[in-house]
């Protein structure tokens, strides 16, 4: 079989099952008015995924060397905006990263994000090629 990073077969309508190189699968589509039947994410839903967990997994990873007790970290992709006319790329994101632990340091949290945000995410890099990507943080103190 021929290498591949990434593959989609068709399963019926606009239904795919799309295998990842490192043996991993799902299953795509779209809505019922392209022909789909919701039978899983949208592509471009799974662009905004990817994005989320590409973040989340630096931030986490900086923030734990740091010695930050996080003890729930959420990242939300918001204000989303594509373009009017095909391909419909997005055109602004914003990626609000939700820290909650006990005595987190507002610099380090801070610090981690721009990392990710500027270093070591390449979905995110990608994206900002022709998207505003924004990041911002909240952050919960706990007791």
């Amino acid at each position: 079989m021929t290498e591949y990073a990434a593959r989609a077969e068709l399963l019926e309508g606009m239904s795919f099952r799309a295998h990842t190189r490192s043996g991993h699968t799902l299953t795509l589509d779209t809505i019922p008015e392209n022909g789909g039947q919701e039978r899983g994410p949208r592509p471009m839903e799974m662009v905004l995924v990817a994005l989320a967990s590409c973040t989340a997994m630096d931030v986490i990873s900086i923030l734990r060397k740091m010695r930050q007790d996080v003890t729930a970290y959420e990242v939300r992709i918001r204000d989303v905006e594509r373009a009017a006319e095909h391909p419909k790329v997005y055109t602004k994101i914003t990626v609000e990263h939700a820290v909650r632990g006990r005595n987190l340091s507002e610099a380090n949290v801070a610090r981690a994000v721009e990392l990710s945000a500027t270093t070591y995410c390449p979905v995110s890099a990608m994206l900002e090629k022709g998207a505003a990507v924004k990041h911002v943080y909240v952050i919960e103190q706990e007791t």
